[in-house]
Formats: C-alpha cells, structure tokens, sequence
C-alpha cells in the first residue's frame, strides 16, 4: 500500500480548523458567482492564484477579500455542508473547527442565528462526521466586543459551540487584554484555546497560559525559541494545536524542514497536527501527515500517536474519546495487512491515556 492511501486510509481527527479557511473552492466560487463577482476575480484559475502569500499579513488580507462573499445565512449552511461533506471524504472523523460570528456583522448577520445557520449546514453528514464547534472572537475588534460575542454565542452553545478563542492579528493585539473575556468564557462552561506563537514569540503564549488560562495553545511555533516554555509546556501537557503547512505558506517557516514540530514531539509536548485553513493553503490532513513523514522523519507510528494526541485533546466526553480510539483500532488492522506497518494501540498506553 502506497503511503498516501495508508494515510487516506485511516481515521483522522482535527482540532484547529476555520470553517471559513476550508470553504471547498468550488463552493466559494459558486458564491462569487451568486453575488457577480465574477468580473472583479477573472476566472477560477485566477481565484486559485489568490491563495498565494507574500506574508502573514498578506494572507489577513485574502482572509477578509474571501469572507465578503459571505453575506446570507444560507451561505453559511452552504459551505458548512460542503466543508463536512468535503473532510468526511478524507476519513476525517472529527472536528473542532473554528468559525468567526464578528467578521460577519457587517453582513447584518446575528452571530446566534448564524450558528444555527451553521449547525443546519454540518447537520446534513452528522452520520459520516462529527464537526463541534468553537467561537474565535478575533482580537482585532478587541475585548470588550469580545465579552459581548461571548454572551450571545453562550445562547447557542447546546448547537455544539465548546469553546472560544482568539486568532486574527497576532503581532498586534496581544492576549492579555483578553483576561476577563476568557474568565468569562470559563464560567459559562467554555473550554478555551487561544492562537499564540505565531505571527508573534513566545511572549504571546506565556500571556496565553498567564493570563488567559488556556485548555490549548494554538500554533505555538514560537515556542522552541524559550527552553522555560518548552520545559513547561511538557511539565504541564498542555495541548498544542500546530500547523506546518500553514507556517509554511504564511511564511511563519521558510522551510517545512525547518519547523519546530519535531523537536518539540520528540522533547515530549502534547503536539497535534491540524490544517488551520485547508483550502486555502491547499492541504489536507492526510498531506499534513505525509510531509511529516518525508521531509522531518516522522514514522507511521508517530503520525498514529499523533491522531491520538488530538483525541486526548479533544474537547469531547470521554465516552466519545473511547468511540474515535476505537476507530482508528478497527483501521489499523486493514492498514497492517499491507506492507506498511502500524504497531496497535495497547493498553500499556493507558496511563497516558485516562480515558481508557
């Protein structure tokens, strides 16, 4: 069995996702045309050519240009069933994928009635995929706004909103302003993730862990630069949510040989693999694994404790935990049958794993 269909072929879990940045581009380009656009893009080719950045900045700035093709509710019930629909094709099992009510008040668009929007759309492959959801309350629009978006998604959390965090412009808009907002969040029963150490250092994430007490640390590349953090971050397993591919088209990395990921699995951090905004840096999980594998010395049975890793860290019930492990076991075997070997998952592995 070729490496892609072995990773293809099993169960895989991602927990840092924006809906927005996994619109199918068939589906955006099906709402360019809705909205005759068509004229000020050029062609689907040029549309591609769109998702090709010079910086971070650049990519904020395709970011926006790209959700001003989402004005309707039923926009947001269209890409949702797109974007399930899509990962379930690439044996995605389970998702906690972003999505960012605020940039679209300017719509005139509620962000209660969106997630119900939203939740309608994903609903449509719940028997093929699980996709929960967290609220990103982007740091641009600043905290105040952000405790207020926090109260009224807490309206809808029973739609499968288990959390919040903040991504948008990193480099200048700090965490720590976010401390009451997320206090807030806690105490509505929100678990929390915030994207730290990636447009900015390791600052941002020890103001993530200090003042905003995350449940996980999105990106985190930054990390390595500051053996304390390191040293903590295994002290204390908080999950990171890292990306590759993503640092490499936002130029976080200039190289995919050059990313942290691998040192920081090896120092024993709880590090999971995620896509952050697939379709617009062109990826998927099963290329996250494979680039892994060939450009930074992965092996297979690496890239299996990884989707474990995210299990763990999921914001999912134990019960549920137990369901997705229980999947990737049922592959295993099928997979093993061929020439590329995956050790099991035993039960010696329980101690780290007390959902076992």
């Amino acid at each position: 069995m070729l490496l892609n269909d072995t990773l293809h072929q099993l169960p895989k879990v991602e927990l840092h996702l924006h809906l927005e940045g996994a619109i199918p581009l068939t589906a955006l380009w099906q709402l360019i045309e809705k909205y005759n656009a068509v004229s000020s893009v050029g062609s689907f080719s040029q549309m591609e050519q769109k998702f090709q950045y010079k910086d971070f900045q650049h990519f904020i700035d395709t970011w926006v240009w790209k959700n001003n093709f989402l004005r309707e509710y039923e926009d947001f019930t269209l890409i949702a069933s797109k974007v399930a629909e899509d990962l379930a094709s690439q044996n995605v099992i389970y998702v906690e994928a972003f999505y960012s009510p605020g940039d679209f008040i300017r719509h005139g668009l509620e962000p209660q009635k969106l997630t119900e929007a939203i939740r309608k759309g994903l609903d449509v492959h719940a028997d093929k995929i699980t996709v929960n959801l967290v609220a990103d309350l982007i740091r641009d629009f600043g905290p105040e706004q952000g405790m207020t978006w926090v109260k009224q998604i807490h309206e809808v959390k029973n739609l499968g909103v288990l959390g919040i965090g903040i991504g948008g412009s990193e480099q200048t808009f700090p965490p720590e302003p976010y401390e009451a907002v997320y206090e807030q969040a806690r105490n509505l029963g929100f678990k929390t993730s915030a994207h730290a150490g990636e447009a900015a250092g390791s600052e941002s994430i020890w103001g993530a862990i200090r003042s905003l007490k995350v449940d996980r640390i999105g990106h985190g590349v930054r990390a390595i630069d500051d053996p304390e953090l390191v040293s903590f971050l295994k002290s204390e397993q908080i999950p990171i949510e890292m990306c590759p591919i993503s640092n490499l088209r936002t130029g976080v990395v200039a190289d995919i040989s050059l990313h942290p990921i691998k040192k920081l699995y090896e120092e024993g951090l709880l590090i999971t693999v995620n896509t952050d905004d697939p379709k617009m840096f062109n990826s998927s999980l099963a290329y996250e694994y494979k680039m892994l594998v060939e450009k930074l010395g992965f092996s297979l049975d690496d890239i299996v404790n990884l989707i474990k890793n995210a299990i763990k860290s999921s914001w999912c019930d134990d019960t549920e935990k137990m369901e997705l492990l229980g999947k990737i076991e049922t592959a295993l075997p099928l997979i093993n049958s061929s020439s590329i070997k995956i050790s099991t998952i035993n039960k010696s592995q329980a101690s780290i794993y007390p959902f076992y």
